[in-house]
């Protein structure tokens, strides 16, 4: 694994962790925000661009 795909993992781990914990504490605006900057990052992580 490259450092570019252990990074991508990490953000979008902490997110999602943060993201479910803000949900079970009633925090449901923050829980949603977190959650879907973790969907956002693992997608643009793992899209590959077009080879030519």
């Amino acid at each position: 694994m490259n450092t570019h795909t252990v990074t991508g993992n990490l953000i979008t781990g902490l997110f999602f962790a943060a993201g479910i914990f803000s949900f079970v504490s009633g925090q449901f605006i923050l829980s949603t925000t977190l959650l879907g900057m973790a969907s956002l990052i693992a997608n643009i992580y793992s899209a590959k661009p077009a080879r030519i």
